[in-house]
């Protein structure tokens, strides 16, 4: 279904979600790296301080994620990643913005779907709309600008 019900709206392809989601990752990667750099500068050589350490930035990194993605997609209909590979998140109803509270199961899908092994992405290959697990929660499409 590449296009959605006699509409000028096109379904963002699996591709650009991907680059999309790396751009995203990267960011949040990048903004963790730098609010626990001093943390991470002073870790040693031993592998269990290493875990250590990074699983003290697992709620963080959870917590940040979970703003990120709920505030953009709320706000601006779409993450940085999205806005440079040029598509938007929409409700899946009313094609329109989605709500804060859409946008919140979305995120919190979303990362449930990469705790559980990025399972929930994979929906997105056989769905209609081409819907992941967070697409579904949040009832939302993933279009082209």
């Amino acid at each position: 279904m590449s296009e959605l019900n006699n509409s000028n709206l096109e379904l963002a392809s699996l591709r650009a979600r991907a680059l999309a989601f790396v751009i995203d990752d990267l960011l949040i990667t990048f903004l963790i790296v730098i609010v626990f750099w001093d943390t991470i500068v002073t870790t040693t050589n031993d592998p269990a301080v290493v875990l250590a350490i990074m699983n003290q930035f697992l709620w963080p990194v959870l917590f940040v994620k979970f703003i990120y993605h709920s505030f953009f997609v709320w706000y601006y209909g779409a993450t940085v990643g999205k806005i440079i590979v040029k598509i938007k998140v929409i409700d899946y109803n009313h094609l329109g913005r989605v709500s804060l509270l859409n946008s919140m199961f979305r995120s919190a899908g979303r990362i449930l779907s990469e705790m559980f092994f990025y399972i929930g992405f994979l929906l997105g290959f056989f769905s209609e709309g081409r819907q992941t697990f967070h697409d579904k929660i949040g009832r939302t499409l993933v279009v082209d600008v």
